[in-house]
């Protein structure tokens, strides 16, 4: 009898998708996408902390697991 077992791929072997992938996916505004993985665990932000002048720019990766894990629920 054979043990099958769930093995976790790490987050960062897994493929990660660009706002405006998913944007183009479910045929939503990037800005929406935005808005709505903002606030997930998981999902990568890449940027700099805002100075008191300029803009902040972010760039954000949302890892597969965590597309799967939204859509699910």
């Amino acid at each position: 009898m054979a043990l099958q077992t769930q093995v976790e791929t790490p987050i960062h072997s897994e493929r990660h998708f660009a706002p405006a992938e998913i944007a183009a996916m479910w045929n939503l505004s990037p800005d929406k996408v935005r808005e709505l993985f903002r606030s997930e665990s998981g999902v990568l932000a890449i940027g700099e902390r805002p100075s008191r002048y300029r803009r902040r720019y972010v760039t954000l990766r949302i890892p597969e697991s965590v597309l799967r894990r939204w859509v699910v629920r």
